[in-house]
């Protein structure tokens, strides 16, 4: 079977790219719309998402919205899709499904491919937009960026994942306090409470692509291996974690990029990884 492809593509919901080599972006579109996510928005994003992970020629992924407005506002409110919405909550189960095969696989997907993400923050993110940005690896947000949760306020949960992800990053009360009163973040606050890798104060989507082509040039499979193995590890026991090491080093150990290191090492140059 031949594998998916992330090919450059555009549409009314997603534009996706590659700006550099090694490096995948794609980007939420619907600025009008502050970037909110609609049902057809979440199939093109599982689709996209899925098409970066099968792709071996690319190592980052830059998840980012349109316009300066909002990175992502969050699930589409607004009455969009009301004969889709219809359908699905007259069917049994249908609003569940609807979480189910919405967002819910994105963010899942986000977080187990073994390839690093970076969400670029410009604006709003918040609600099921902060869950999409959580379940990226690092966060980088410029100093308009702002944070939170507004489920709350239109008698809406945190379905996507943020009732997980909100207190992981957090902490309980942190997380339950800002979803209850629907607060909303500044850029320096959010990073105090661990919801931002980083604060831009310059050119926010230099620095990100600077950040991963940082990423991109390591050895791939030791960054693949890394990742695997912390993200299950904060969700495992110490035994577990321990395992997964040990199954991790034959794969990298043996392999053509750590000999390529050890040469580069000895001969004073950069090494060039091949992920082999």
């Amino acid at each position: 079977m031949q594998r998916a492809i992330f090919a450059t593509r555009e549409s009314e919901t997603l534009i996706c790219d590659v700006p550099q080599p090694g490096i995948g972006r794609i980007t939420l579109n619907r600025p009008a719309a502050m970037n909110a996510y609609t049902w057809a928005m979440t199939q093109e994003l599982h689709r996209a998402v899925a098409d970066y992970r099968d792709d071996d020629d690319l190592r980052v992924l830059i998840l980012r919205g349109a316009g300066e407005r909002a990175f992502c506002a969050g699930g589409d409110i607004g009455g969009s899709e009301d004969e889709h919405r219809e359908k699905v909550r007259a069917a049994p189960l249908g609003m569940a499904r609807e979480m189910r095969d919405g967002m819910q696989p994105v963010l899942t997907e986000l977080r187990r491919i073994d390839k690093p993400s970076i969400a670029q923050i410009e604006g709003y993110a918040v609600a099921g937009g902060l869950a999409l940005a959580l379940a990226c690896d690092f966060r980088l947000g410029s100093t308009t960026a702002k944070l939170g949760d507004t489920s709350n306020k239109f008698g809406l949960l945190p379905d996507e994942g943020g009732a997980w992800l909100f207190p992981f990053f957090m902490g309980y009360d942190k997380a339950l306090k800002m979803s209850l009163l629907h607060e909303i973040y500044d850029a320096d606050t959010a990073f105090r409470l661990g919801l931002l890798t980083e604060v831009v104060s310059g050119d926010l989507e230099a620095r990100t692509f600077e950040f991963a082509a940082a990423l991109a040039e390591k050895a791939p499979l030791a960054v693949r291996c890394t990742k695997m193995m912390m993200s299950k590890a904060v969700e495992q026991s110490w035994a577990a974690s321990l395992a997964d090491a040990q199954m991790a080093v034959m794969i990298t150990n043996p392999s053509e990029d750590v000999r390529e290191a050890r040469a580069a090492f000895r001969e004073k140059r950069k090494p060039k990884f091949e992920g082999r």
